[in-house]
């Protein structure tokens, strides 16, 4: 890279070049992911035929950039492996972590496989180099500790008598120890470097062979590379300290390789066992979907934490992470994403897992009853933004639980209250929809608030739960009213009467004109201008999904002729949808990486969500099955989003296969796991029992009208009942016959934060009712009067 470096060998040198290039995270596409099932705490991923990030001590921080290997002759010959692109992973079991990757050359073979250690945090490989007799394989370590290539400090050195390679930054430290095949030191040459300046790689290139041995580097971005026999075993040991990681690395190279493989194939088999004789399994489905079923099993299995029982990250990667240095990415767990991932467990017939989930919920539950948007594993914030969904899917995990008889003694009353009490203080209107951008009132929210709203009332007391039922009637009755235009230019060009759109803007009770606003798409330069009524998204078929409509009613039918027009993408590997149109959130048109804007591409998790309509429409969801399965990865890792516009192969981009986002997604994952059973039970798998048997898919008469503080209506129908709630008791001042005569109506407390009264309105036709309110405590008029119209609507 220009720099005059000298080439003799300077093994008690430190390296030049410092601070190295700024660090950035390998691909976030994985081949695989891994965890050990024993006491040790490691989760690991592989990319490009190698070891990419490795996380410890928690699942959030992962503590490497890569493992990779260099094969040279000493003569100018050397490959990186990664970058031959010719690699074949070879599974050691159906749906378990332990593979061979096997790297083909002209003039050698490079086997690998991986396996933890089952009672120390490390990570096992076993090399194997095939070929030449004058090649020799160079292991290369990227540090990133404390999940950042920022101030990481790298050395080679003798520690006890063994040749170590180890790195350290702040409370993190690791150690790459390697043996021969009668467990002795197998390193040869090594070095430590600044990435971009003085690492290995750069030395390759440089000189065709391994010139430099430097024995430091750091602070900055670090590397270490050695050179070790053609057989050979490496441990990469993670501890608080170099010296600890290395005293782990040693002790687990004292064994022969294959006691901790075999102990990994028992330990998944087992489980998988375990998981089959729980429920009856279907066999007769294509062997690639059987085969993706076992690896969606493994996925989502290797995503729970071993801190944090019942924690799951919704990936093990980062989006677009080959273009920066993020510590968050997808390491972060969020309340909907650990709960569609519990159903998929519970469909496995993984109940004691998904019992670790719903305690896990309930310890990270805020006094008010909410979640935040995301969060560390351990529960500290990282998006504190609120998504009513989220509030919600607890409430129907606990339900899951109790309709199979499963909560085996988790007393979830508490949790439920609050959780309700939240929805009912702060809905139908959430602050954020479940894509995480805007505020207003969603199809997917609302249908998930309504379902947790009746499948949480039967754990309230009397009087409260016929309120929160009511509530979740008068929501279910009015979803129409919030979120579908009809007669719009787009409806008239497509030949429907209306359709659903994708999210109504919270003042459209009061202004129905701000359905012709802007809503502004945030993850866009150049941003389409759409109204709120021009943007749709397929969020409304979990109105089918939930049985709040039935997969016949004209406006579901309506709204799916609109997205399929606007949203759909038929792909070589299968049809899939955008989130909605004028989405940003994906690669931009050349290929480039999202970086806060691009161009949104379409997300095989919604290919299942689709399946799963499809199927309530008594349709077989087989081809939705196998598009999910065509549209996966190397190794069935199910992708976030897939390429849908013309390939551009020197970015490894070609329709209908996987893009630089998120690979693995978890909640994909569980969506095919759960489309899988549904199809076998011939009807969606996670609907609630209680909406579906409420409501059969029709949209509830009404008798009653419910006024709140954040949903402030401003008319009710004649002969409905009216229902006031305030946030503190009070007293509430009406009229009906404009103040020549008034009652006052005393709260009473509904035990969720709302007090509530009931007006004697049924008789009333048409008119209006005129209110104020005072405080009950002190009798304090609070200084507002409401007027809400009486319509014979």
């Amino acid at each position: 890279m220009g720099l005059n470096i000298e080439a003799e060998p300077k093994t008690n040198a430190d390296a030049p070049g410092g601070p190295g290039i700024p660090p950035t995270w390998c691909s976030s596409a994985k081949e695989i992911v891994g965890c050990s099932l024993g006491p040790s705490r490691l989760w690991f991923t592989i990319g490009g035929g190698i070891v990419n990030e490795v996380f410890y001590p928690r699942v959030d921080i992962p503590q490497i950039r890569d493992l990779g290997f260099i094969v040279a002759d000493d003569q100018g010959f050397w490959v990186e492996v990664k970058r031959m692109d010719s690699h074949k992973l070879v599974w050691a079991a159906q749906g378990v972590p332990a593979l061979e990757i096997v790297h083909q050359h002209a003039r050698f073979t490079l086997r690998l496989r991986i396996a933890p250690d089952h009672h120390r945090d490390v990570l096992l490989v076993d090399i194997k180099l095939e070929g030449e007799p004058g090649l020799r394989p160079y292991a290369l370590l990227a540090p990133h500790l404390g999940s950042s290539g920022h101030d990481n400090q790298a050395e080679v050195c003798s520690y006890r008598n063994r040749r170590m390679l180890w790195a350290e930054q702040g409370p993190f430290g690791l150690a790459l120890a390697a043996v021969d095949n009668r467990q002795q030191d197998a390193w040869g040459r090594a070095s430590a470097g600044y990435v971009g300046a003085s690492d290995s790689w750069q030395d390759f290139s440089q000189h065709g062979r391994m010139e430099w041995q430097y024995s430091r580097a750091g602070p900055g971005n670090v590397s270490l590379t050695g050179e070790l026999p053609r057989h050979a075993t490496l441990a990469l040991g993670f501890a608080s300290s170099k010296e600890s990681a290395a005293t782990l690395a040693i002790s687990a190279l004292m064994q022969p390789f294959n006691e901790p493989w075999q102990r990994l194939l028992d330990a998944w088999s087992d489980w998988h066992r375990c998981c089959v004789e729980q429920h009856e399994f279907q066999n007769d489905i294509p062997d690639a979907l059987r085969e993706q079923y076992f690896t969606s099993a493994m996925v989502l299995r290797v995503h729970q934490d071993k801190i944090y029982p019942g924690a799951m990250v919704a990936s093990l990667s980062i989006p677009w992470g080959n273009t920066r240095d993020e510590r968050g990415g997808y390491h972060l767990v969020w309340p909907r994403d650990l709960v569609e991932s519990a159903g998929a467990l519970l469909a496995l017939g993984a109940e004691d897992e998904a019992r670790d989930i719903l305690r896990y919920l309930i310890a990270t539950q805020h006094a008010d009853g909410h979640w935040y948007q995301n969060q560390w594993l351990g529960g500290k914030a990282y998006w504190q933004g609120v998504q009513l969904d989220e509030v919600a899917f607890p409430v129907l995990l606990a339900a899951r639980l109790a309709e199979r008889n499963a909560l085996q003694g988790i007393e979830v009353a508490d949790m439920i209250r609050r959780a309700v009490g939240f929805i009912a203080r702060t809905g139908p209107i959430s602050q954020q929809d479940r894509w995480e951008e805007d505020t207003g009132i969603n199809t997917f929210t609302l249908s998930v608030c309504i379902a947790a709203l009746v499948a949480g009332a039967a754990w309230l007391e009397d009087g409260t739960r016929e309120f929160v039922l009511d509530l979740a009637d008068y929501w279910n009755a009015h979803i129409e009213d919030w979120t579908v235009v009809y007669d719009t230019e787009l409806a008239r060009r497509l030949g429907v009467h209306g359709y659903y759109i994708r999210n109504a803007p919270s003042e459209r009770d009061i202004n129905p004109r701000a359905l012709l606003d802007v809503l502004p798409i945030k993850n866009r330069a150049d941003a389409p201008v759409l109204t709120a009524a021009e943007q749709v998204g397929i969020d409304f078929l979990q109105l089918v999904r939930f049985g709040l409509r039935r997969a016949d009613d004209p406006l579901i039918l309506d709204s799916i002729r609109v997205v399929d027009e606007l949203l759909k993408v038929d792909t070589p590997n299968g049809p899939s949808w955008h989130r909605y149109n004028g989405d940003g959130y994906g690669e931009h048109d050349d290929g480039t990486p999202f970086d806060g804007a691009g161009q949104g591409r379409v997300w095989p998790l919604l290919t299942g969500e689709r399946g799963h309509y499809e199927l309530a429409a008594g349709k077989d969801p087989l081809p939705y099955l196998q598009a999910m399965v065509a549209m996966s990865g190397t190794g069935g890792m199910i992708p976030e989003q897939v390429w849908d516009s013309a390939p551009i192969p020197a970015k490894g981009l070609f329709p209908g296969c996987p893009s630089g986002s998120a690979m693995p997604l978890v909640w994909a994952h569980a969506e095919y796991i759960k489309l899988l059973f549904s199809r076998q039970l011939g009807r969606p798998c996670d609907q609630p029992a209680a909406t579906s048997q409420r409501y059969k898919g029709e949209r509830p008469i009404i008798k009653h009208a419910i006024w709140l503080p954040q949903d402030q209506i401003p008319k009710i129908g004649g002969g409905q009942t009216l229902f006031i709630a305030l946030y503190e008791p009070g007293v509430i001042h009406w009229s009906s016959d404009g103040w020549q005569s008034a009652w006052d109506s005393a709260t009473r407390d509904t035990g969720l934060g709302l007090h509530l009264v009931e007006l004697d309105t049924q008789a009333l036709r048409s008119g209006q009712i005129d209110f104020t309110t005072r405080r009950a405590a002190t009798g304090e008029w609070l200084g507002r009067n409401y007027t809400i119209e009486i319509t014979n609507s």
